[in-house]
């Protein structure tokens, strides 16, 4: 009997992950957007395809553009 754990996970290799290039800083606006949920929370470095390294500047770049009003510190406002 196969076990089923002996199966390779596939990798899923997200947008983000392939069009890296160069340092992520907090001016690449439209790159740190992507990687940020509708709430305002940065999505995990498994679903950005980001390696530890990458994931870290990424948090800070998003922390440095919050900070310089580049990108809002929480997503869409809910209107009433």
């Amino acid at each position: 009997m196969k076990s089923k754990f002996n199966k390779k996970r596939r990798r899923i290799e997200p947008e983000l992950a392939r069009r890296y290039i160069g340092d992520i800083d907090y001016k690449k606006v439209k790159i740190i957007e992507k990687s940020i949920m509708p709430n305002g929370k940065l999505f995990s470095g498994k679903k950005n395809g980001l390696c530890a390294k990458n994931q870290r500047q990424l948090a800070i770049a998003v922390k440095r553009a919050r900070y310089l009003g580049l990108i809002p510190y929480i997503g869409t406002t809910r209107k009433d």
